[in-house]
């Protein structure tokens, strides 16, 4: 069925070491979009991805439609330089035979490289020598290489050099417009999320708005989201 619901969320409560981080989060995920979250620094929105893959304990109804495939792509992958691992050792730990990966395999990574705009010749690197851009690309590359259903991206254009931004961004649309992949990504991008996502989830420290970003994100949603003065620098820098 057209647009159902891949992902259900109920009263979503996170508390760790006895402070409350989120509370009373309710949304829900459809087949095909890509739904932006945004807020202010520290208002729990990786935190609430955590708990979505259930790598935090919570209160409250998370129901993923059965037998979904997730893939997941962090903020931050921080490598020691020095590190003695090449980026084909690390998609290889994705291969059942890691020792010896088959021409299959060697097929699959090749494609899906080249669906983030890298060669091979990355994968002679090691995974510290990488630049900012090479690394969001190779973990985004990672995530899809199982055909994901959902794609969770936690700021996929953190550390990336300025003007990769809206490549990487470009590239998760043709994604979901091409393999119809649903996207659940956090921004602190405004022009990212009028350009890119069919709904936005406002979140700091419980669901402040949500709805489609041109209907949901206007002066008033964006003041009690950020505060005032967030909110005029975030216009500001958003181009708005």
């Amino acid at each position: 069925m057209a647009n159902e619901n891949v992902l259900t969320v109920e009263n979503l409560a996170v508390t760790l070491d006895g402070a409350p981080i989120l509370r009373d989060v309710s949304f829900t995920l459809r087949e095909g979009e890509a739904l932006a979250v945004i807020g202010p620094n520290g208002a729990g929105k990786t935190v609430l991805f955590r708990a979505l893959l259930e790598l935090l304990p919570h209160e409250g109804m998370v129901r993923w439609r059965p037998g979904v495939k997730r893939g997941y792509v962090p903020q931050r992958f921080s490598v020691d330089r020095s590190a003695p691992i090449t980026a084909m050792e690390f998609f290889l730990l994705k291969s059942t035979r890691f020792w010896r990966p088959s021409a299959q395999f060697i097929e699959h990574l090749d494609h899906e490289l080249g669906a983030v705009g890298l060669t091979r010749e990355v994968l002679k690197k090691n995974l510290g020598e990488l630049s900012g851009g090479e690394t969001q690309r190779l973990l985004i590359a990672w995530a899809l290489l199982q055909h994901p259903e959902v794609l969770l991206l936690d700021e996929p254009t953190a550390g990336v050099d300025t003007g990769f931004e809206d490549s990487i961004y470009a590239l998760l649309h043709r994604v979901q417009m091409e393999r119809g992949t649903t996207l659940l990504l956090i921004s602190h991008d405004l022009n990212v999320v009028y350009r890119y996502a069919q709904r936005v989830l406002c979140v700091n420290r419980t669901v402040v708005c949500q709805g489609t970003p041109v209907e949901t994100l206007n002066q008033d949603a964006l003041a009690a989201l950020y505060g005032e003065s967030g909110y005029y620098r975030h216009e500001h820098e958003a181009g708005h």
